[in-house]
């Protein structure tokens, strides 16, 4: 039986939208998502501030012109979370404008607890009345529900702006941009460039407050898990004077923004920034040994944590020769290689595997091992068979009387890890990358995004996961973290920051390959064009450059720590 198909000549004047719970809408064709949104929201849920609308991330302005299947994204969602915290920093830019013209706002870094900080050079500190005057203009923007206007401008035409308002960050930034366009937003006439989608307006922007922090003050924002209110205040003072050192090596290199770093590409200068930047590293790493040295008699064990991806494992290598050099004999552990086997590993309440989670380390067997080999007895270690997911047999060591051991690995700084072991016996070291060099002064690189391009590259090259596979488990590492790593960070007696100031023009052609493999249409593709794009201002440097001894090797691989040991047996030191 044939059927009778037709053209039609009118396209209907409707589109249907399906959201992803089912409901199905319908509204005029090419009417703003936000117009949908409106009619869908529940009062009494999380606001919803962008949506995947057929498989592409859009905000809440974007006109629907076919039928679409919709996914809304609320503050609880990762990249709806970005688009609220984006808008936030806009409205705080606009208001500081409004009131002071003539000073200079740094949007710097984040905290833990859902906070950027910022600092304004000409006000140190920024005291409390600037500060409530400035709260007071944003809840008035908010209050009037000023429209935040999106406008694809040419290139030229931004430049100019920009070089009018003497924004020289953004003009350096600018230099490089791939496209003939750009797009700026705008606020109660005030323009600029932001990277990434906003909200409609300031009515979608209530949760926020402003607290003075040190010289400067914090912008807070809902977390995840809370999106419609604001966490503690938190204090995290080492955390704060690590962000500092590395603003103060920046200005020292003259590279306080990527448009800088990439001048000094093109000027045949970024062999001085990277020479500069690991000897900066090796500063750290000394004068952390030095502490140690000082101490000897009474530390055991010197514990080093931190996030996925912060460079705790040459780190911890280059300690040890660090160490060697001060006259202390320490001998390195990795817990890595004391994860139950995968069959064992916890799961979280979505039924996924959790290596995160403090229970996927065998405490019993890594707790015995230390024991006994701080009590000098003879150890078979164990290794852990990634490719596996199997527990095996590692190395039978015996360590010199009084050595040192050094164990590295997420957890530790959780008191629970070495539950009973005399505390005055260990150290605690912090490792993170706490990244300082923004695109400009109001749009930041996320400390997070530079872990997860060197997780990817490494997951790459030492376990064979693609970058699909790599992103799709990012959201539970990162839930893990957040749970068992972040809430102990202030714990640490000392606090090393791996981030280079390099290291994203090294990684740039080594990642965006493995970002362009991700198949349209899946959810990590999304996140993948979100990278890309952060990596397309950065101009690429052949990894050659780079120290065989770098932190940044243990992602790109061809260190020369890769095979570095040191470990005793009868009484002699083999390397």
């Amino acid at each position: 039986m044939s059927h009778k198909i037709q053209i039609k000549e009118n396209q209907r004047d409707s589109v249907e939208v399906v959201m992803a719970d089912g409901t199905v809408m319908s509204g005029p064709r090419h009417a703003a998502l936000r117009e949908f949104i409106d009619v869908y929201q529940d009062p009494e849920k999380p606001q919803i501030v962008g949506a995947i609308v057929n498989d592409n991330l859009r905000e809440l302005t974007f006109p629907i012109s076919t039928d679409a299947n919709v996914t809304p994204l609320d503050m609880s969602d990762s990249d709806g979370a970005r688009i609220y915290r984006r808008s936030l920093t806009f409205l705080l830019e606009v208001a500081f404008l409004d009131l002071f013209p003539d000073w200079t706002l740094n949007i710097d870094h984040s905290i833990y607890s859902g906070a950027y900080y910022c600092h304004v050079p000409e006000k140190e500190p920024f005291d409390e009345k600037n500060l409530a005057d400035l709260e007071a203009r944003m809840r008035a923007l908010v209050d009037a529900d000023e429209p935040m206007v999106r406008e694809k401008v040419q290139l030229d035409e931004a430049m100019a702006f920009f070089k009018k308002h003497r924004q020289d960050d953004k003009l350096r930034l600018l230099n490089y941009r791939q496209s003939d366009d750009l797009v700026l937003y705008t606020l109660v006439g005030k323009r600029d460039y932001h990277h990434g989608y906003m909200v409609p307006s300031t009515r979608y922007l209530k949760w926020f407050d402003l607290r003075p922090v040190g010289s400067g003050f914090v912008l807070r924002f809902p977390r995840r898990h809370a999106p419609d209110q604001l966490s503690e205040m938190v204090s995290y003072p080492q955390l704060l004077a690590a962000f500092r050192q590395y603003g103060e090596w920046l200005e020292t290199l003259g590279i306080q923004s990527v448009g800088a770093l990439n001048d000094s590409i093109k000027e045949g200068r970024i062999n001085e920034v990277i020479m500069v930047s690991e000897a900066l590293h090796a500063q750290q790493i000394s004068r952390i040994a030095n502490n140690i040295r000082k101490q000897k008699d009474n530390i055991r064990v010197i514990l080093i944590a931190g996030p996925s991806s912060s460079g705790k494992t040459i780190f911890s290598k280059r300690l040890t020769i660090q160490l060697i050099t001060e006259g202390v004999l320490p001998f390195a552990l990795e817990m890595d290689n004391y994860f139950v086997d995968r069959d064992d590993t916890p799961r979280d309440e979505e039924g996924n595997l959790d290596f995160e989670h403090l229970d996927a380390v065998n405490r019993p067997l890594l707790n015995d091992h230390i024991r006994r080999l701080t009590a000098g007895e003879r150890v078979q270690l164990r290794r852990f068979n990634f490719r596996a997911g199997k527990n095996e047999p590692g190395e039978e060591v015996q360590l010199e009387p009084g050595q040192t051991i050094i164990l590295e690995g997420i957890h530790g700084l959780n008191p629970k890890l070495l539950e009973g072991f005399p505390t005055e016996q260990t150290i605690r070291i912090y490792v993170s990358c706490l990244t300082q060099l923004n695109l400009d002064r109001h749009n930041r690189i996320s400390t997070t995004d530079t872990r997860e391009l060197r997780r990817i590259l490494r997951d790459s090259r030492d376990r064979g996961y693609s970058a699909q596979q790599t992103i799709g488990q990012w959201e539970l590492v990162r839930r893990g973290e957040k749970r068992h790593i972040f809430p102990y960070q202030e714990n640490a007696d000392i606090l090393f920051n791996s981030a280079l100031a390099y290291e994203l023009t090294v990684l740039q052609p080594l990642v965006e390959p493995l970002l362009r493999q991700v198949p349209y249409g899946t959810k990590e593709h999304i996140e993948a064009k979100r990278l890309l794009k952060i990596l397309q201002w950065f101009l690429p440097i052949d990894q050659a450059l780079i120290p065989d001894n770098s932190v940044l090797r243990e992602f790109i691989g061809n260190s020369i720590l890769q095979d570095f040991k040191i470990w005793t047996h009868s009484s002699t030191i083999h390397y």
